[in-house]
């Protein structure tokens, strides 16, 4: 795409309005032994039903689900195709019908997105999202060459069949770019990775100090071992819901809006075209910019990103997204990946995404903090499921429910954990809206949702 044709930057609508009531998801781990892939979604499952706090029973609300969605990024994994039939059975919603997707890293957001147009459209009135990664099940070597087919196999695969070495010549670009050195890096590093030790479910959280970091083992440089997020087995889910169901299961619902855009998956390909400018942006605003980088996206910049943005704020009215977003999880699969989507989601102008870290806007307590769930580095990416738990993470910051789901002890104990003694709470005060982004690949596909306080 290098410039947008009549019809191309409509503005999703929905037919009806989109809710999200309750999530649920599994401690996050390497590996799990212990459980066949269908008792881990019904895991995410069972918690989504019974510890929402909704007004009926599981029962009842099983018996209201009328369509589902099923998220996996790669059959490889568990040698089984159309899992989701498998999953479904299980789940005991035969015959329901039911869809599976696959976007890539995306998947989850993916799913989310496919839930709640068939909400929109009328198809149906509640509907099970869940999504789900078994990557214990192989070599990390072998897992690693199978994420690494999610790119462009004549081309950016051939580059060394691992994502890091994607991820690292865009790394040296933006560094050469925008000024970014290693130090702001190993911040966002530091900054998730912490907030994961406040996450029952994370799968590697820890306290790491910069030379930590900078010292930690080279996977492609200049990305670390700790700039790096984990392979990880587990599932997540969240239940839609139009507006008369919603406010019958829930005194907490939060409004849904959501939309996507892709790219080509070679990188090298990615031809230059004018900046689609966000709410917030005004025409002339980066003729400095561009001077300068003239290539827009380039190496920098995801324009699926962007543009899911573009099509986002203007479905939810967000004008000024760092004033009017309380929080936001981004997909810091790498510390780079979530440092480019900072410019491209509005957070900071093109060309000042360093500032969002070293202001301390990123940081709880900051204007907009991120990922304190822990995010991709500290607490997960069971990949089909990444989108549809970072969605659940901002809807129970929303309904005022972070300590609920982080800081009782049952959790701590499901995950085979001890509660930290200097356990902290991060729920935002009054969050009113939070944001997910939900990333696939080198930026092939990305969703952006916003979930909007609704009561």
């Amino acid at each position: 795409m290098i410039t947008f044709g009549k019809g191309n930057l409509r503005i999703p609508k929905w037919s009806k309005r989109v809710f999200m009531v309750a999530g649920g998801c599994t401690p996050f781990r390497k590996y799990y032994p212990e459980y066949k892939l269908e008792e881990l979604v019904m895991m995410a499952y069972k918690m989504m039903l019974e510890e929402n706090n909704l007004k009926l029973s599981p029962l009842e609300i099983k018996d209201s689900i009328n369509f589902a969605v099923y998220g996996e990024f790669a059959d490889h994994f568990q040698d089984q195709l159309l899992c989701e039939a498998k999953i479904h059975d299980y789940l005991g919603l035969d015959p329901l019908y039911n869809v599976g997707i696959k976007t890539g890293g995306a998947t989850g957001g993916a799913s989310v997105l496919m839930g709640a147009q068939a909400i929109a459209s009328g198809y149906a009135n509640c509907c099970l999202v869940a999504g789900w990664e078994r990557m214990d099940e192989v070599d990390t070597r072998t897992g690693n060459f199978y994420i690494s087919t999610a790119a462009c196999k004549d081309f950016e695969t051939r580059m060394g069949r691992i994502y890091s070495s994607y991820y690292a010549p865009m790394a040296n670009r933006f560094a050469w770019a925008y000024d970014l050195n290693d130090s702001v890096r190993a911040k966002i590093a530091i900054k998730n990775r912490h907030y994961a030790t406040m996450n029952p479910n994370a799968q590697q959280p820890g306290d790491h100090t910069e030379e930590e970091v900078l010292k930690s083992r080279m996977s492609a440089y200049p990305l670390r071992f700790l700039e790096c997020c984990a392979m990880t087995a587990g599932a997540a889910s969240v239940l839609l819901c139009d507006e008369e169901m919603a406010y019958k299961l829930s005194d907490h619902p939060v409004e849904v809006f959501i939309a996507g855009g892709t790219h080509t998956l070679r990188v090298a390909d990615r031809r230059p075209m004018d900046i689609p400018l966000l709410p917030n942006e005004k025409p002339g605003m980066y003729k400095e910019f561009l001077a300068k980088n003239p290539r827009w996206p380039g190496f920098e910049s995801f324009l699926a990103a962007r543009f899911a943005a573009y099509l986002t704020y203007r479905m939810a009215g967000i004008q000024e997204p760092i004033e009017e977003l309380d929080l936001v999880e981004l997909h810091d699969a790498f510390t780079i990946s979530d440092v480019q989507t900072y410019g491209d989601i509005g957070l900071r102008p093109y060309g000042q995404e360093v500032d969002y870290v070293t202001s301390g806007d990123a940081y709880f307590g900051g204007k907009c903090p991120s990922n304190l769930s822990g995010g991709l580095l500290g607490t997960m990416h069971a990949v089909g499921a990444t989108g549809i738990w970072q969605s659940a993470e901002c809807l129970w910051q929303v309904q005022n429910k972070y300590d609920q789901f982080h800081g009782d002890a049952k959790w701590w104990k499901r995950a085979g954990k001890k509660k930290p003694k200097n356990w902290t709470s991060l729920q935002v005060k009054d969050a009113k809206q939070a944001l997910w982004v939900s990333h696939a690949g080198v930026g092939s596909h990305v969703t952006v949702g916003i979930l909007r306080k609704a009561w």
